[in-house]
């Protein structure tokens, strides 16, 4: 059987990766189809496939400039030709789902989102952006949006990474999806043998404006509590400004995956301030026997058990997150929660049991496409 897998672009290892190498240990000789590909930044990834990119790859500079390429991202997905598969595997979260196969080719779809910004978060990233950018969003995003919406009805089956992201696919596409949360490693984010927390907090992210590493700064500042930031990104140096003076609140950067297990294996919790898709840093925390404070709206609200392995905040306010950091206290100290119970909650989301329900997926697509 031969199979393709269709990837939005690699060029950076995150979160949706890992979903794109656990489909690969199931399909091990599939061949790999992506917008633009980085050489530089995925060595050591991927490397024994085969991987085709796009026309847009010939562009310069394309792997840093791919995100100014919307307008001609489903074009350059529906050229790429799949009349010689038996499967078609799209990962996606922007266009790699909109790939044109033939009706003997089945096609899978494990959607991490529709896109954002065609849709909810369409007047956020327009606020956020230059003038002449929204010139460009209000003239093309009607037509991006109606592909978006056309390309989603030719799928064969719909996945989903958590029943937020499939009520997104309902609304947007009107397609029912099976929600299949992704796989995280939960077998490296352990407890470590010295159970003794230390007096500190942790925020750990890609420091983007969404990811609202703010209001972990802010509400932590207020209460006089310790806080760890970890991470780099766009807003870093506009974080680090807004901590000066503020005792206890320190950065990182980015640091190796050693450092940061050993970061969540000490503190008191993790505290997490975006509304995800679904959120594998939760986990990871979870894996190693540490609770979460978390914003109630998302994909946390699935991965996180309010008043067992964490706490959630309403609002997504500094205050809001300051409250729930005070109740966070007193049901610890009441002996609310259990490290071992924390870590097997987090053993749900564990990478075999995400192969073996995505395999069955694919399997019995084939099977219905075949007749």
């Amino acid at each position: 059987m031969k199979v393709a897998l269709v990837h939005d672009w690699l060029v950076n290892y995150g979160g949706a990766e890992d979903v794109v190498s656990a489909i690969l240990e199931i399909y091990p000789d599939a061949d790999i189809y992506t917008l633009v590909h980085d050489k530089k930044k995925m060595k050591g990834r991927f490397e024994k496939n085969k991987i085709f990119t796009s026309r847009l790859q010939k562009i310069p500079f394309a792997t840093r400039l791919y995100t100014k390429f919307l307008k001609f991202m489903p074009a350059a997905f529906e050229a790429f030709d799949f009349s010689a598969y038996d499967l078609v595997i799209c990962s996606s979260s922007s266009c790699a789902k909109g790939v044109i196969t033939p009706p003997s080719t089945a096609q899978v779809a494990y959607v991490h989102t529709p896109m954002r910004y065609a849709w909810d978060l369409f007047f956020d990233y327009q606020k956020r952006s230059g003038a002449l950018t929204r010139f460009f969003m209000d003239r093309w995003m009607p037509q991006i949006r109606l592909w978006d919406y056309v390309s989603a009805q030719r799928i064969d089956a719909v996945t989903a990474n958590s029943k937020y992201i499939a009520r997104r696919i309902k609304k947007f596409w009107n397609r029912d999806a099976l929600v299949i949360y992704p796989p995280v490693n939960v077998g490296y984010f352990n407890p470590t043998n010295d159970a003794a927390r230390e007096d500190f907090y942790v925020f750990f992210s890609r420091l983007v404006p969404y990811k609202r590493a703010d209001i972990a700064i802010d509400a932590c500042a207020a209460l006089g509590k310790k806080l760890v930031v970890i991470g780099g990104g766009s807003e870093a140096k506009k974080l680090q400004e807004r901590a000066k003076g503020k005792a206890g609140i320190s950065f990182t950067g980015r640091i190796s995956d050693e450092k940061v297990r050993e970061y969540l294996q000490k503190c008191k919790a993790l505290i997490f301030c975006a509304e995800e898709d679904f959120g594998i840093i939760p986990v990871q925390a979870q894996a190693c026997g540490t609770p979460v404070i978390a914003f109630g709206k998302g994909g946390a609200t699935e991965s996180v058990l309010d008043k067992k392995t964490g706490v959630f905040f309403p609002e997504q306010t500094a205050a809001s997150c300051a409250e729930a950091i005070k109740e966070f206290e007193k049901l610890e100290a009441a002996g609310n929660f259990d490290a071992k119970k924390i870590v097997a909650h987090a053993n749900f989301f564990e990478k075999e049991r995400f192969k073996k329900e995505f395999k069955a997926v694919c399997e019995k697509t084939l099977a219905a496409v075949r007749g």
